[in-house]
């Protein structure tokens, strides 16, 4: 008889999340582990107690998924994971803290879909803005973004120094060329989106950064993407359902675009569902984080 399927969730927080735990479950895993408060010296037993107990064969049924907030911690909570292995003794591992790779995969895909499609532009022709910049989501986004090629920045909304930290502590870990900028005051905001091609917006839920004034100082804004579905919505005049729809504020921006987050949701759903059949699907183990979800993510879109 063939055996269950089971996904150890390790999460270094209090709680595991609910929404990754009915994710696995919808995607086909008979039984679903979550342990919480894990620590990373913890994850190479952890990891060995699941290869070991099954064989070979059970091997194939068991997957590992990472959570948290810390976008590091879960690299490096994966990469330990890998380590364990002992062929062939050896699952799949999936991370993705806080939601944040799939959610920063389909949003940077929604957006290059309609640059491609209505500027004729890919992400390496573009100078990019990500508001809400030094969050899980906000990170991941700017990663994404920059090894496809976008000159991209990390708007943090309180300090410059934090933005640029953020921005080096990630370009050593990933050989991205991420950039750190600070948008205090609705002015700094103006000043930075004159000159945008694309804008992500990853900030905190029901928190209003770019309104109508704003936008209007944009001069050559292509595509803006916005994540928050709480109101009132990051980005004035985006719908949550927008595809692509004219941004009607941003009037000095020829042809802008506007993506919204039930669109971008509606994505990273289909992502997170199939990058956890994957698992279960696969012959050979996979390590899957964010390069792995944006490959998938724009085969989706």
């Amino acid at each position: 008889m063939e055996k269950r399927s089971i996904l150890h969730m390790l999460d270094p927080m209090p709680h595991n999340s609910p929404f990754d735990v009915n994710m696995a479950m919808d995607a086909g895993f008979d039984v679903l582990m979550p342990y919480s408060n894990v620590k990373l010296d913890s994850v190479y037993g952890l990891t060995q107690d699941a290869i070991f107990s099954r064989g070979p064969a059970g091997v194939k049924r068991t997957g590992i998924f990472i959570g948290g907030r810390d976008l590091a911690l879960a690299m490096d909570m994966l990469n330990t994971s890998q380590q364990a292995m002992v062929p062939p003794f050896e699952v799949s591992v999936f991370a993705d803290p806080s939601g944040a790779f799939t959610t920063a995969a389909a949003l940077v895909a929604c957006v290059e879909k309609q640059l491609k499609e209505k500027h004729g532009k890919e992400l390496k022709d573009c100078n990019a803005l990500v508001f809400g910049g030094t969050g899980p989501v906000g990170i991941a986004t700017g990663v994404i973004a920059s090894l496809a090629g976008a000159g991209t920045a990390l708007v943090d909304h309180l300090s410059i120094d934090t933005a640029t930290d953020v921005a080096e502590a990630y370009n050593r870990r990933f050989a991205c060329t991420l950039n750190g900028a600070c948008a205090k005051s609705e002015a700094d905001k103006a000043l930075l989106i004159a000159n945008a091609d694309i804008i992500f917006c990853t900030a905190k839920a029901g928190v209003q950064v770019l309104s109508a004034a704003i936008l209007k100082a944009a001069k050559q804004l292509k595509v803006a993407g916005d994540v928050n579905a709480v109101p009132p919505l990051g980005i004035e005049g985006i719908k949550r359902n927008d595809s692509g729809m004219p941004l009607i504020h941003a009037i000095n921006s020829q042809g802008a675009l506007g993506v919204g987050a039930l669109a971008v949701g509606n994505i990273k759903y289909q992502l997170q569902n199939e990058m956890l059949r994957l698992m279960l699907e696969t012959d050979k183990p996979l390590y899957l984080d964010f390069r792995e979800a944006f490959k998938k993510a724009r085969d989706i879109v």
